[in-house]
């Protein structure tokens, strides 16, 4: 019988190595015993072998597969593996049809609503102030915090956007006055805020110094939980709802009978318990499954039949596992003792595996790469082909399974996306810009386009880092401040001055209290180089201007175009020359950069100045364009100067003249504002270079035709 024949064909290809040298002569004796019939074709008619390139695409093969047996009415599928990762994998692809599978490996209690709430919290006791947690929190689909729906939704929001996202502020005081200052209105993030902030500070009570018995913890974070979740009219009990409510209820009850005789532990400790034993838990969806189909570990597939079978995870470490390493007892304690060798289980799983491989159809599944390296066929797998070859059969592949799987996401007509080319209305096109974004428009127009026309802001991350914006918001601070407070003659302690000013503006900045101590390194050499500087810029006598806005009006074709600019710093000499300075903690444009055009920062400010566009300081004859590098490390500080004094003047006309010729080609109302036309002068993961889609269309450029 056929199905006699697979089994004697699986037997043959799972022998011992020591037995297989002799695979030649037990294939001619079968056929010779068989002659009505070739015993190897007949053993392998129903079985096919698939090679995905990763685990996705072996999962939408998978779920195409067991999606097209369901359209042969009382037709049973099923997928056998090991690899629970692969099964919740092809659970989550079936659910685009809508199908539920009867999945024996079910979820893990981590990842479930309650687990990750439960594991959520045993964080916050770690850190109450960490705004991504409370985020996370005010955002839990449980979360209700005693307030009406309305009110909590609005008070959520407003706390998001103006509160918890950017630098994080230091501490719950910090976090109300941010809040009163930004919020619009503050009445409803703040009690959000209020409430989040009590349910915190009740939990981390039980901890003193630092420690707290486990039964105390986990009654804490019951009870968190049940806050978080309690609703208006005071019920909290949806939270220990469905199936995953339930194991962690008892989870946490059985901390709770058996914490007093355990050590006490700490925050991070106990989050690491709970996390340790929510991820060891399964829990069984509540769902209804569809009756003929199924996802079966390999030891709960031996009582289970199917009419197509695929047999997934066929990779060398997943099926068969390797021999487990026993810490404690080597091969020869273990033989000494009358213990199994640890080779035993990979029998057991030979077995697992020859018994799911002899269906009427099945399909063996194989990826050539997992978590992004290189894997290896199944022995079994690579031992099939071998004795197929030798029998001079052929093992079918299902290559219309792949095309299928690639045909649901791409279809055949599929094309990347083209470089994006909007063409706002001319009347909508700016009629003014600052220098900066002029650069930006000579740049990555794209961007000018998503901000300037369609008013759209990057929102910042929660707990966004502060370190490289905190120090360039930092260094202007300081100089600000030191050139108002002293702008003449330089006091004899000028750099401890300074690095007070800049230690306070970081400490402003939001900058964390464990970074001001390298930032106090730096500070004391950045201090000493910069009153250097100091020094010899104001000699001869010169008169500062800083944080001063100018503006130009130019007119194109008739119609005015207005720039305008914020610079840090403006030198006006005694004979008449007015130098500019940017500040910069990064690095600089070079004179290439600024030469082409693609910097014109410096050089459009100069051209406002020379046309007195800036009240204070009048008309006057730009001198050098100079970016002053401040990094505290070795040197602590560099001056770049971008234009020579001399050929400042000319360079501000060039730059007015090609900031003409700019707005005169964006006039035209053909004319798209392109994403990247100068991919080398645009900063690498801008605002909005994933509303450009500029991956797929720079990637997919070779068969775009660009």
């Amino acid at each position: 019988t056929m199905k006699g024949a697979r089994l004697r064909v699986i037997n043959e290809a799972l022998r011992p190595a020591r037995r297989t040298s002799d695979w030649l002569k037990v294939i001619g004796d079968l056929r010779q015993a068989h002659p009505e019939t070739d015993p190897f074709r007949a053993g392998l008619a129903g079985l096919s072998r698939i090679t995905a390139r990763n685990e996705d695409e072996a999962a939408s093969v998978a779920a195409v597969l067991l999606r097209q047996a369901l359209e042969i009415p009382g037709k049973t599928a099923a997928l056998i593996t090991p690899d629970q990762t692969l099964g919740r994998r092809v659970a989550a692809k079936l659910a685009r049809w809508g199908i539920v599978a009867d999945a024996s490996i079910g979820d893990s209690l981590a990842g479930s609503r309650c687990g990750a709430l439960a594991a959520l919290i045993a964080r916050a006791a770690l850190d109450p102030q960490d705004p991504v947690i409370l985020l996370t929190l005010a955002k839990h689909p449980d979360a209700r915090l005693g307030l009406a729906p309305d009110a909590f939704a609005a008070g959520r929001e407003m706390l998001e956007r103006r509160g918890l996202r950017g630098p994080r502020p230091v501490g719950f005081d910090a976090l109300d006055a941010r809040l009163r200052e930004k919020a619009r209105p503050p009445e409803a993030a703040l009690e959000v805020a209020a409430r989040l902030r009590g349910l915190m500070e009740t939990l981390r009570a039980v901890f003193v110094d630092d420690r707290a018995g486990i039964d105390a913890v986990a009654r804490a974070v019951a009870q968190a939980m049940e806050s978080l979740a309690t609703d208006q009219a005071g019920d909290w009990g949806a939270v220990w709802r469905d199936g995953d409510g339930e194991a962690v209820s008892r989870l946490l009850a059985g901390l709770m009978a058996e914490g007093p005789g355990l050590e006490p532990v700490t925050p991070l400790g106990f989050g690491e318990l709970l996390a340790a034993l929510l991820a060891a838990e399964t829990v069984r969806g509540l769902d209804a499954t569809h009756p003929r189909l199924r996802i079966l570990g390999a030891i709960e597939a031996r009582m289970v039949r199917a009419d197509l079978v695929i047999l997934g995870g066929l990779e060398e470490g997943v099926w068969p596992r390797g021999a487990p390493l026993d810490p404690f007892l080597s091969r020869p304690m273990r033989t000494a003792l009358g213990l199994p060798s640890p080779e035993r289980r990979i029998g057991l799983q030979a077995h697992d595996f020859a018994q799911a491989a002899c269906g009427p159809e099945v399909v063996l599944l194989h990826s050539e790469r997992r978590e992004g390296a290189p894997s290896v066929k199944s022995r079994w797998l690579w031992r099939l082909e071998t004795l197929a070859r030798g029998a001079d059969v052929e093992l079918p592949g299902r290559p219309e399974a792949l095309d299928w799987s690639k045909a649901l996401d791409a279809p055949d007509d599929y094309r990347p996306v083209g470089r994006p080319q909007p063409c706002p209305p001319v009347e909508d096109r700016p009629k003014g810009l600052y220098v900066t974004r002029v650069e930006t428009l000579t740049r990555d127009p794209y961007a000018v386009w998503a901000r300037d026309i369609l008013n759209l802001r990057a929102l910042e991350r929660p707990d966004a880092p502060v370190e490289a914006t905190g120090r360039g918001t930092a260094i202007h601070t300081a100089f600000e401040r030191f050139v108002l407070n002293h702008p003449g003659e330089l006091p004899p302690d000028a750099a401890e001055i300074f690095q007070g000013l800049y230690l306070a503006a970081l400490t402003e900045a939001g900058v964390p209290r464990e970074a001001l101590a390298r930032e106090g390194a730096l500070a004391r050499e950045a201090a000493v180089w910069v009153m250097e500087m100091e020094a010899r810029r104001r000699a001869g006598g010169v008169a500062l201007h800083v944080e001063q806005v100018g503006h130009r009006t130019l007119m194109v074709d008739g119609e005015a175009f207005k720039l305008s600019a914020k610079t840090d710093r403006i030198e006006v000499t005694a004979d008449g020359r007015a130098h500019v300075l940017d500040y910069k903690t990064g690095a600089a444009p070079t004179a290439k950069m600024v030469k082409a055009g693609f910097a014109p920062q410096l050089t459009l400010t100069a051209a406002i100045l020379a046309g007195g566009g800036f009240d204070g300081i009048g008309r006057k004859a730009p001198g050098e364009l100079v970016y002053v590098q401040v990094t505290g490390r070795r040197p602590a500080g560099k001056e770049i100067v971008s234009v020579e004094a001399d050929k400042s003047a000319d360079a501000a006309a060039a730059a007015e003249q090609g900031l003409i010729d700019l707005i005169r080609l964006y006039r035209d109302p053909a004319r798209p504002y392109l994403s990247r036309v100068a991919p080398q002068y645009v900063y690498e993961g801008g605002d909005y270079h994933h509303l450009a889609r500029v991956f797929e269309w720079s990637t997919g450029a070779e068969t775009s035709g660009e």
